[in-house]
């Protein structure tokens, strides 16, 4: 295993200075209290004290003791020798004359403060830390020497050379990947071992080996693919490797080792170690099983989905040809009817003069064709869906007799029909007389009982099909050995370990225990805040309540756009004319001197480091972000920028998890600087989306006309906190509701950031999100399209709430939350733990036509703080500005998104889903490092204006913005080089320090 995985900045501070320490660092490492000065006082001589003091602060604040005096700091030296009185700290330079002495402090120091040298059974406590967090995870050896490090001096272990340490962790790390290897190499049996080698190997009808065909997944929504992917899925499951062996195995490193293997070669992979390589084939078979099943059961969703798309157009259509003969029967039938209102007509003379106009045979074949064409107002064309019966014969029979459906309560009558088909659908049986009719609403009946009340094989396979969908989406009817279609349920905090961490749940939630309690104060809050509001109503001129329509409503007056003041425009100007212009890759380099954002990109399997890695992972970031590909950055005569150099570092470093890490990084060193700290906290964000045409044959995507066109598209939901910096993006298929992802930012987001206020648009916002946002503790601030018309909810019937009573017409009822109050707080435990995906669980509550307890219970808590959200929304004009000035935010940023994306259209050409994140996720990074980037300028072009005597207004930076991009070359100069004093980490010159006064 390599050892010289340290960065630069890691040699050069291990065990020494690397400048001077701060206030605080001095006092808490470097103060000597009187017990030290009792110790160092039983030295003689002011150099002897001088020095033994310096050598207990060296050993507090390195971690070691220091063999040469002058690598201490000015500052710690005189800040140590006022303590001891000692004027004149030249006396120092006697200190080091003897080497036995400075042992002699070292031993007594140790023995004193009970330091202790770096030997067992220190060794042994070190190596099994680092032994359990290299086994559960694939973390970077350079965490690994950090977490050592301070692991070491936590308990006065005195650090040894910074060699032992590296080749500690490297045989630590080394002994973790072969015991995984060997764990996942004994799972198989002989027989499963052959048939893995198989993989290797080319399949019957293709020069492709086994195991490339099976990474390749669906790329077309259809019946034939739909029986591919199941086919795909049938192969590795044939395999018979089960997940449950897995369970004592690390979740982390498992899916690591098998997306190396997806990323890799068959040709690496053979030339593999016998264990390796049987461990690489078992991790890719086990993945890519649940893999393959999710991508089969997408194709069957979004197959269903289009059934249905194709039903309503045909429907409308068919709509549109029969327009003109129903506008005709229905004007004759006006006419017959007519008749019926003239008081002059006898009511025995009525059906002849009828008749007369209109003869009855000819009356009855104009209500015959309205009945035939005429549709309810809740037609859901069903009649088209049963004529795709056709489509549907082709894959069904893959799915009964293939995937195995499981079921909740709700979802057994789904379960029951599932498997009545699976036994008759093979025969050709014209009717399926003795089918279960639960699933039969009252929209199916006429379409699937015919007159003579049998049940048409036709429109019952329809029928099914379509409440399957509604169920398999409710996850009502789940599958058992699937990711995205498994029973989110059975993943929330159960038995044992609900009650062994419950208090602790109901603590961290800020909830009482007694649910009387909670509701007790939610009322309180709501009573009150409905006569605050109340009482200013009248003094309130941008909200008017308007009771002459059949609902009474508020109206809302628009925000005024904020005026932008004559010294606002000077600063920005001044700012703008500063900031030196820049190339995009060299802007990457620059942030990567000053974050080492880099070094959280590592290799998926191997721990080597290379040369000018920064600058190959900054080439495949700005490829992947820019969408123009590695072709235009590719430099034959610059080792860092070969072909092969820049597709080896795409295949390995690339990965949704490397560019989280290093996300998160920019993210954090962004939350440190002053300026951005004047912007915001980090405690507000936005959530919004971005849309991207996807003109490649892909299942991750959906149609949308608006967005799209005639093009299929994915939609990038990213969250930006109020500092501009994007900390979480989620890649969605089409353009989904944004309610059932908005909650996954929040909870997912790996950052230092903690945001607890949300703004979105309309789409984010419902009752069950706001009833989820209160459970976690969070503060949901939508900017609702028509807030006004928005149903008001009260917990007291009989409250007297002035002029706000005629708006507050919704009742709440206490009692379903009193009821399930024990199961919310367990689901939203569950949610803040981790154990199931946000978006997973909330996609599974939406979905219900008939709400469970517990999502009627969440809902009517929601309805509660939604009731909470809008009277501060109508009385309080700071917040609406501050939620609308959050979400300009968003979307600007999204503006220098675009900007950057410019290849290729800005359209995603990405296949699979894990290519669509890479890359999004590299957009997201390099978007990210172009706010950090201009943040750094402007607070440095703002020092400057300072310096010249500008008198700058605090009101003015706080509304100044890091997303400018026009001094920041995008487009054919690709300069990977960078000033010495640059790549240190210090700034580039100011254009007017450079440019001489160049300052308008």
């Amino acid at each position: 295993m390599p050892v010289d995985f340290l960065t630069t900045e890691q040699v050069e501070s291990y065990g020494r200075f690397t400048g001077e320490p701060d206030e605080l660092q001095l006092a808490r490492y470097f103060h000597l209290d009187e017990a030290d000065k009792e110790f160092i006082g039983k030295s003689r001589g002011d150099h002897n004290r001088l020095g033994i003091a310096l050598q207990i602060g060296c050993v507090r604040f390195l971690g070691t003791f220091l063999t040469d005096m002058n690598h201490i700091p000015s500052g710690v030296r005189h800040f140590t020798a006022r303590q001891l009185g000692i004027r004149d700290i030249t006396v120092l330079a006697e200190y080091g004359q003897r080497e036995n002495t400075r042992r002699e402090h070292a031993a007594l120091i140790r023995q004193h403060y009970q330091y202790r040298e770096f030997a067992w059974p220190w060794t042994f406590r070190l190596t099994r830390l680092l032994y359990t967090r290299s086994w559960i995870s694939n973390e970077r050896p350079g965490l690994l020497f950090d977490l050592a490090t301070g692991w070491l001096m936590q308990h006065r272990i005195i650090l040894p050379g910074a060699t032992t340490l590296t080749r500690l962790i490297s045989e630590v790390r080394e002994k973790a990947t072969l015991r995984l290897w060997n764990k996942l190499a004994l799972i198989p049996s002989a027989e499963q071992r052959s048939q893995l080698e198989m993989l290797l190997g080319p399949t019957d009808c293709s020069r492709l080996s086994l195991l490339e065909s099976l990474k390749k997944g669906p790329v077309t929504i259809s019946g034939p693919a739909f029986n591919e992917a199941i086919e795909r899925w049938k192969t590795l499951n044939d395999f018979g490797l089960h997940a449950e062996n897995l369970s004592t195995l690390p979740a982390v490193r498992l899916k690591n080792l098998a997306r190396y293997a997806g990323m890799t070669s068959v040709f690496n992979i053979a030339r593999m170690s016998p264990q390796k390589r049987m461990a690489v084939l078992v991790a890719f078979v086990l993945a890519w099983e649940t893999l393959a099943l999710d991508d089969a059961l997408d194709v069957l969703d979004a197959m269903l989905a289009v059934i249905i798309r194709d039903a309503r157009k045909i429907g409308q259509k068919k709509r549109l040809r029969s327009l003109k003969d129903l506008d005709k029967s229905a004007l004759a039938l006006a006419s017959a009817c007519s008749y019926l209102l003239k008081e002059e007509t006898p009511d025995e003379s009525i059906r002849a003069e009828v008749f007369s106009y209109i003869p009855r045979q000819k009356l009855a074949e104009i209500i015959t064709l309205v009945r035939e064409i005429a549709r309810p107002s809740d037609d859901n064309f069903h009649d088209e869906m049963v004529e795709q019966y056709g489509r549907v014969r082709r894959f069904l029979p893959h799915l009964l007799n293939t995937v195995k459906f499981s079921s909740a309560p709700a979802g057994v009558t789904t379960l029951n029909a599932c498997d009545y088909l699976s036994r008759e659908f093979s025969s050709r049986r014209q009717f399926f007389d003795d089918a279960p009719t639960e699933i039969i609403s009252q929209s199916w009946k006429r379409l699937v009982i015919n007159k003579e009340k049998h049940i048409t094989r036709r429109g019952y396979t329809l029928c099914f099909l379509s409440k399957l969908q509604d169920s398999l989406r409710r996850r009502d009817v789940y599958v058992t050995g699937s990711n995205r279609w498994g029973d989110p349920r059975a993943r929330l905090l159960q038995g044992a370990d609900w009650q062994a961490s419950r208090i602790k749940v109901y603590r961290s939630l800020g909830h009482p225990t007694d649910p009387q309690e909670a509701i007790k104060s939610l009322g309180h809050q709501l009573d009150s805040r409905y006569r605050q509001v109340a009482a200013r109503l009248g003094e309130n001129e941008a909200v008017e309540l308007d009771v002459s329509g059949p609902k009474p409503r508020l109206t809302i007056s628009p925000l005024a756009s904020l005026d932008e003041p004559d010294s606002l425009k000077r600063l920005s100007k001044m700012i703008s004319d500063l900031l030196p212009p820049v190339d995009l890759t060299e802007l990457l380099l620059e942030i990567n001197a000053h974050t080492g954002f880099a070094e959280f990109f590592h290799a998926s399997e191997a721990s080597a480091r290379v040369d000018d890695l920064p600058v190959s992972i900054s080439a495949v970031l700005m490829a992947e972000a820019c969408n123009i590909g590695l072709e235009p950055l590719i430099r034959s005569n610059v080792p860092a920028l070969t072909r092969h150099r820049l597709n080896w570092t795409k295949a390995n470093y690339l990965r949704a998890e490397t560019i989280t890490s290093a996300n998160a990084r920019l993210v954090d060193f962004q939350a440190t600087l002053p300026l951005a700290q004047i912007w915001g906290g980090g405690e507000v964000a936005s959530a919004d989306g971005m849309r991207f045409v996807t003109p490649v044959r892909t299942i991750n995507a959906g149609p949308n006309r608006k967005y799209f066109g005639n093009n299929r598209g994915i939609t990038w939901y990213n969250f930006v906190s109020d500092q501009y910096s994007g900390f979480h993006g989620i890649v969605i298929p089409g353009t989904l509701r944004d309610s059932i992802f908005v909650l996954e930012g929040l909870l997912e987001q790996e950052t230092g950031l903690n945001p607890t206020e949300i703004m979105t648009d309309t789409a984010g916002a419902s009752d069950l999100v706001f009833g989820l946002f209160w459970l976690l503790g969070y503060q949901f601030s939508p900017r609702l399209a028509d807030a006004g018309a928005s149903v008001f909810w009260r917990m007291d019937h009989d409250a007297d709430y002035g002029v706000l009573n005629d708006i507050a017409r919704g009742q709440s009822d206490p009692r379903k939350i009193v009821l399930q109050w024990d199961e919310m707080i367990r689901t939203a435990g569950s949610l803040k733990l981790g154990k199931v995906q946000a978006s997973v669980l909330v996609r599974s509550l939406l979905k219900s036509e008939r709400p469970s307890g517990l999502t009627q219970a969440i809902i009517e808590v929601g309805r509660i703080n939604k009731t909470l959200y809008l009277l501060n929304y109508i009385d309080d004009e700071d917040y609406r500005r501050r939620i609308l000035t959050q979400l300009n935010r968003g979307e600007s940023r999204h503006a220098v998104a675009r900007a950057i994306c410019h290849g290729q259209k800005g359209e995603i050409r990405k296949r699979y889903t894990d290519g669509q994140e890479d890359q999004l996720g590299a957009l997201g990074l390099v978007t990210n490092a172009v706010v950090l980037w201009n943040t750094i300028y402007m607070q440095a072009a703002l020092d400057h204006l300072r310096a010249q005597g500008e008198t700058l207004n605090d009101e003015d930076i706080a509304r100044l913005s890091p997303l400018c991009h026009g001094h920041i070359n995008m487009l054919g100069h690709y300069s990977f080089t960078l000033a010495e004093l640059v790549t240190k980490g210090h700034l580039r010159p100011l254009k007017e320090a450079s440019e001489a006064e160049n300052v308008a």
